[in-house]
């Protein structure tokens, strides 16, 4: 281990990180959120191309695409079953390495939300998105 870095609980966590790191964390959560949200299709697409990498994928629980349109498929999906809806943050950005994870809701045109979740997101090295996973709802209950 070197000065850099310190574990924790089997945590490792990068002491290097800023809040330069934490603001492009948040643009790039940001930028996700906003294509995906976007009801124009080609401007869309623009904006999951800008967002996220080319080979970027996005699996949920009742999808997962890969590439571009892939990921565009899976939004023109969503604006399909839920016209005029839009995501929105519900937390800060958490960051260790090359990874972020944020809170999220889906909220219906008079704000009340729909659909709650958590996603975890690789951000590669230019900024972009790679590997989305979301998880929907609330973490389960110890058994």
């Amino acid at each position: 281990m070197d000065a850099e870095s310190t574990t924790t609980d089997s945590t490792t966590t990068d002491s290097t990180t800023t809040d330069s790191t934490t603001t492009d964390s948040t643009t790039t959560a940001d930028r996700y959120l906003a294509a995906l949200n976007e009801p124009d299709p080609a401007l869309r697409r623009e904006l999951i191309a800008a967002a996220w990498s080319p080979l970027g994928s996005l699996t949920d629980p009742p999808a997962g695409a890969a590439g571009h349109e892939g990921v565009a498929a899976i939004a023109d999906g969503l604006h399909a079953q839920f016209p005029g809806h839009a995501f929105r943050r519900t937390s800060g950005i958490d960051r260790h390495h090359d990874r972020i994870r944020f809170g999220w809701e889906l909220v219906a045109p008079d704000g009340t939300p729909v659909l709650t979740g958590l996603d975890v997101a690789d951000v590669m090295e230019d900024g972009r998105v790679g590997a989305v996973t979301g998880f929907f709802g609330d973490l389960p209950s110890l058994a």
